[in-house]
């Protein structure tokens, strides 16, 4: 009997290492899926938008970088290791340590011959990658027809071509540079560069490769050099951006001087490698780093302190002047109109009756306040939302403009609580609905807004048409993703609005709109599964064929996505254009590569009180544009995109790498051009710009004695007043425009000395009028009043001190502190009426308990040094002007109700014993005010309900008796 000897199991090491190989193959594969997960996600998501184009460039643009760079890298070092190592002497004598290296490095030598070069063509071909705009602006940059004055090159070559000459030089220096080093170590590696006995020897195949290479390097060196001298157009110098004196007749020559001496250093490593003599290269090499510190610092500096510093206007004046006109070109403030404004400060009756159109239309719900008043009368459901602060915008009512602030009902989630469960975050609650719009200059009796459009369902006199959509499925604040849509026929499960038909309790709706990729079927639905790591959209029954899957939401996303080449204002704005919801957002095109401007940070010229803290990519910049006017509609999501500014050099290259992305302006409707406006952002930039290049000739630039700055605001003294829009006429204008304005006061480096006083006063037209597709004539002009010093006008902030001295405005603010009320202080408003400014500031009243509710109590004015306060704009002004202004205003027919807060305003003395005798009666009557809240709050504290309805029944009839006191002075 024999017996099989048992089989040999299989070694413990090989079947651990399949398990291993395979475990890191299905790890890749799930990576590699997640990775195609998500780029097949934004492929539908642009295919969708109808922007498909957009996305293909950038994915074919950066593949195409990432191989040209990979290559670009990759093949010459594999070559130069090649060569290394192939030209190496067979028999050469190598010392004992370089044995031992050899010996080590020998078994990963293929490895590494294949693996350095992929290595660094790797990081190449991704840094290649992230400059592939840059090589798209310069293979599709257009003329500006402009030249520089220096060189006297057209200027899209600084802004297309020379970043792109920079980037290529920068790449190809660093090719050469890993290939000379890599080279070396391999020269050394194998005998064909040896070091001893105080003796550098070389093979004449490493000598030729060393030294070619070299040769290379120090040409690109060269060229570089060359390339800096154009550089200098968009460098700062000492006061300015762009060449001065100094660096026209010392840094540009000298830099055009080490130039060519590295093209003839280059020519002698040249040499060398053919008659293998390494002395003069280096020689010339040491000399040429000697010269770049003697030409290129040395020199530069003797100029600027013998010459220069001597002499600085007289020399300067010409390159000052360059940077003016440059810097004035490149904002779009070369076309400002000034005018000498000796405003007048006395205040007669009637002064205000040529300024109808602009009183009437004074702004007095202030939409930094009135958002939780909106959120109280219209909220309807605490799942809605409105935005703070609401925006501003204007409507053509009975045939003229009216000003308004608006905001559209958006979800607010958070608010469902336990009630946030998936199905309903994401197919329940699915939008808002209807816009929000209020006059911007009229008040009810009690303070609140006057709406134009308000309500669920709507109503209102902008939506009499019947295709009005007033669904917000795109807005600042939808869901972050939401699935919509399902066949016709089929019973609706969204949520449309919290009141229905029938005593129905809600109405439901289904979105039939074109707003998403559809995920109807299983792998659309696995792919967002991934995308949103949510597994309730794999497995979930209420998706159908016809599903939807709506995100990235907000119309600023939107539009970056479709347009990644513009910087986006920060304050997009609904308006009801042509029977539909859509966002308005604009769009700059933005450079810093424009020669002579100078360079603005774009974050803090935009920062203010309004926008804290805004960040971009390109922050900073030296020319901008609103070369683009963008809409999304918030009902299907779909962006448009217009050019705005056609002329603009950079829009027409991007719309060359972007062919049919962009539509002319005259396809913009009636109603649409009637609602775009001037941009803030834009006007910030300017404002900034314009505090030290108001001014347009050299001397005044240089002595710096002329130079102003945004005041800060009143009501946050850490950051500067932002501007306002405001209908308003200035001085030249024959009629109201739809404005833009700001102030100025004089720039001050100690705030000791710090003067709040107006300087200019600055306006831009933001009326494109309602002709389709063509802007109004004047829109964008730029308009300063120069104030004369003859006639000071106070600044903002030494009137908001004025107001708060007042003693009937603080005695109306200590009485509400003491209280249960807050006082609510609305933007300073400045216009030019009356031959004159005029600070217009509403006050607003408000519980401080949980519940706020903002209404319009008082209003502040102030001509000259002149200070009313009363009930409405009205009263105050013609308080102000004589006792009748002439004016028309909004709230002129408002007769405001008694609140529990007092108006108190001391009356002015009109002869007599009458007004002693009321200022006297006011004082007594506050005082005693004042001690029955104390006492109030003293037995409120104490539980004795009897001690304080006696003082609560006190302080009304003290309230009661200063509205009469007040009455009677009025009509006398």
């Amino acid at each position: 009997m024999t017996s099989s000897p048992a089989p040999t199991p299989a070694p413990p090491r090989r079947s651990r290492r399949v398990v291993a190989i395979t475990l890191v193959v299905l790890a890749a594969l799930v990576v590699a899926f997640f990775i195609f997960a998500n780029l097949y996600a934004d492929w539908l998501w642009y295919s969708q938008l109808g922007f498909s184009r957009v996305l293909g460039t950038e994915w074919g643009a950066r593949l195409l970088m990432f191989v040209i760079g990979f290559l670009g890298m990759a093949v010459p070092l594999w070559l130069a290791i090649q060569l290394a190592y192939r030209l190496r002497p067979v028999y050469a004598r190598l010392s004992f340590q370089l044995n031992r290296y050899q010996e080590v490095v020998e078994p990963l030598r293929r490895l590494a011959m294949w693996g350095i070069p992929i290595f660094f063509g790797f990081f190449a071909g991704f840094a290649a990658s992230s400059q592939w705009e840059t090589t798209a602006l310069w293979l599709n940059g257009v003329s500006t027809k402009t030249v520089d004055p220096q060189f006297h090159l057209d200027t899209g070559f600084y802004m297309f071509a020379l970043p792109f000459y920079s980037s290529l030089l920068g790449f190809a220096s660093a090719v050469v540079l890993v290939c000379l080093l890599v080279s070396a170590v391999v020269t050394y590696l194998y005998g064909s560069v040896r070091i001893g006995q105080r003796e550098l020897r070389i093979s004449r195949a490493a000598r030729i490769q060393l030294a070619v290479l070299a040769s290379l390097y120090l040409l690109l060196q060269g060229v570089s050099l060359w390339i800096d001298r154009y550089k200098t157009m968009v460098e700062p110098a000492d006061r300015i951006t762009g060449p001065g004196y100094t660096e026209v007749n010392a840094v540009i020559p000298g830099k055009t001087i080490l130039a060519i001496a590295a093209i003839i250093v280059a020519i002698l490593f040249v040499v060398t490698a053919i008659i293998g003599r390494w002395r003069y290269p280096l020689i010339a090499t040491a000399l040429l780093i000697v010269s770049g510190l003697v030409v290129g610092m040395v020199y530069p500096w003797i100029v600027n302190v013998v010459e220069v510093k001597p002499n600085q206007l007289s020399l300067e004046s010409k390159y000052y002047q360059r940077n003016i006109d440059a810097t004035q070109t490149a904002y779009g403030i070369s076309d400002l109109a000034t005018t000498n404004f000796a405003a007048t400060t006395t205040a007669k009756a009637g002064q205000l009756k040529q300024d109808a159109g602009t009183t009437s239309q004074i702004r007095i719900m202030d939409p930094a306040i009135i958002s939780p008043t909106v959120q109280q009368l219209e909220q309807y459901r605490s799942y809605y939302q409105f935005k703070d602060p609401l925006d501003v915008d204007r409507y053509d009512v009975a045939g003229k403009t009216q000003d308004a602030v608006s905001s559209v009902r958006e979800l607010n989630l958070s608010a469902l609580g336990n009630a946030a469960s998936w199905q309903n975050t994401t197919m329940i609650y699915t939008h808002g609905y209807g816009i929000v719009v209020a006059k911007g200059n009229q008040r009810t009796d009690d303070g609140k807004p006057v709406f134009l459009e308000r309500g669920i369902p709507t109503t209102g006199s902008l939506t009499n048409d019947e295709k009005y959509q007033p669904r917000i499925y795109f807005g600042e604040n939808s869901p972050a993703y939401s699935i919509v849509g399902a066949p016709k026929g089929t019973t609706p499960i969204e949520l449309d609005y919290p009141s229905g038909s029938n005593g129905s309790a809600e109405t439901k709706t289904t979105f039939s709109g074109n707003g998403g990729p559809n995920i109807g079927n299983w792998f659309n639905r696995l792919i967002y599964a991934m995308k949103f790591q949510s597994e309730q959209i794999l497995f979930s029954d209420a998706i159908n064929k016809d599903s939807q899957i709506l995100y990235d939401r907000d119309p600023m996303v939107r539009v970056q996505k479709a347009a990644p080449y513009l910087t986006l204002d920060s304050d997009p704005y609904p308006s009801v254009v042509d029977g539909r919801i859509v966002w308005i957002v604009d769009g700059y095109t933005t450079s810093a590569q424009y020669p002579y401007a100078s360079t603005v940070s774009l974050s803090s010229a935009i920062a203010d009180s309004s926008n804290p803290a805004p960040r971009y990519a390109l922050d900073d910049i030296n020319y901008i544009r609103n070369s683009v006017k963008a809409t999304v509609d918030a009902y299907s999501g779909k962006v448009t995109l217009y050019a705005w500014d056609d002329k603009d050099p950079i829009l027409k290259t991007w719309e060359k790498i972007y062919p049919s992305t962009v539509k002319p302006l005259g396809d913009m409707s009636e109603q649409l051009m009637s609602h775009v406006r001037y941009p803030t952002d834009l006007f910030k930039v300017q404002r900034a710009m314009l505090g030290v290049y108001h001014v347009d000739d050299a001397q005044s630039f240089y002595q710096s004695d002329n130079r102003w700055v945004t005041p800060n605001d009143p009501q946050d003294q850490t950051r500067f007043q932002p501007p306002y829009y405001q209908i308003l006429q200035m001085p030249d204008q024959s009629a109201p425009q739809y404005s833009l304005f700001t102030t100025f006061i004089p720039q001050s480096n100690s705030s000791s000395t710090s003067r709040n006083v107006l300087m200019g006063y600055l306006a831009v037209d933001s009326n494109a009028g309602s002709t389709p597709g063509k802007k109004a004539a004047d829109y964008g002009k730029l308009r300063m009043l120069a104030i004369s010093a003859d006639t000071p006008v106070p600044g903002p902030g030494q009137v908001q001190n004025t107001f708060d001295a007042q003693p009937n405005v603080s005695s109306f603010i200590n009485l509400l502190k003491q209280g249960d009320s807050q006082v609510l202080k609305g933007n300073l408003l400045t216009l030019p009426v009356g031959g004159g400014l005029i600070y217009v500031q509403p006050v607003f009243v408000q519980s401080s308990g949980a519940t706020k509710l903002p209404t319009l109590q008082k209003v502040l004015v102030a001509f000259g040094n002149k200070v009313a306060f009363s009930d409405t704009l009205s009263e105050a002004l013609d308080d102000l002007f004589g006792g009748n202004s002439g004016a028309n205003t909004g709230d002129s027919g408002v007769t405001p109700s008694a609140s529990p807060s007092p108006s108190v305003s001391t009356p002015p003395n009109t002869g007599g014993n009458t007004g002693t005798e009321n200022s006297t009666a006011f004082q007594a009557l506050l005082q005693d005010a004042a001690q029955a809240i104390s006492d109030r709050e003293a037995a409120l504290k104490k539980g004795d309900w009897t001690a304080y309805g006696e003082a609560d029944a006190r302080l009304t009839s003290d309230i009661q008796q200063l509205m009469q006191l007040e009455a009677q002075q009025k009509k006398k």
